[in-house]
């Protein structure tokens, strides 16, 4: 199923509501500033929102996902889920959701949206902080916008194909950009060409780093 747009579902006058919501999100700024699978314009309404959005991009179930795709309506209630995420099983719509959220989703969004064929979450800001992929995923999203050479990507994949899984202080020495050596690494990340182990603690000189078969 591709991934949802407005037009599939919502009127002429939800659409402007929606545009209105989406103009009042574009001026809220949330760090890290870059993604790497958004599609459109990255729009996020609180932290919890731009948090669950680092996860999406280090997910490697995430094809792309989509800022507050839609108006899901139920009577006179109208509720625009945070995302619209493909995944390789079809699409999800997902919220984040603060234990102070002044509107939390109504109960019929999940109802509504499996009637249209979608699949409905909402996730707790709490899990979101569990562990340490989300300062992980903060940390390697400074680079989303960084740019490598064919050499430094050649040199790194080569090393890990003939050398199996390496300490990130490493993989480290094979770069040449001497402006950001774990720049290159962290983009590699971010693009699949490798693999970073962010579950088990803050990434540092001894974190694994994997050649990608995805």
């Amino acid at each position: 199923m591709p991934i949802i747009s407005s037009s599939d579902i919502v009127g002429d006058d939800e659409s402007d509501l929606l545009a209105h919501i989406r103009e009042s999100a574009s001026a809220l700024f949330f760090h890290p500033p870059g993604t790497v699978r958004c599609r459109g314009v990255p729009l996020f309404r609180n932290q919890a929102a731009r948090d669950l959005g680092c996860l999406l991009d280090l997910d490697p179930d995430v094809v792309s996902w989509t800022c507050l795709p839609t108006i899901l309506a139920y009577g006179t209630g109208m509720h625009v889920p945070d995302f619209a995420v493909e995944r390789s099983d079809g699409t999800i719509l997902l919220d984040a959701v603060s234990p102070d959220a002044k509107s939390p989703p109504p109960d019929w969004v999940s109802d509504v949206a499996r009637d249209l064929g979608y699949r409905y979450e909402a996730v707790s800001e709490c899990d979101l902080h569990e562990g340490f992929r989300l300062d992980n995923a903060r940390d390697l999203l400074r680079y989303a916008n960084h740019r490598i050479s064919l050499g430094d990507r050649v040199r790194l994949l080569t090393l890990l194909e003939e050398q199996g899984p390496m300490p990130l202080s490493v993989c480290m020495q094979v770069i040449r950009d001497g402006r950001d050596p774990i720049g290159v690494i962290a983009t590699m990340a971010l693009r699949r060409f490798v693999e970073i182990d962010l579950d088990d603690a803050r990434i540092g000189p001894e974190t694994r780093v994997y050649r990608s078969h995805v």
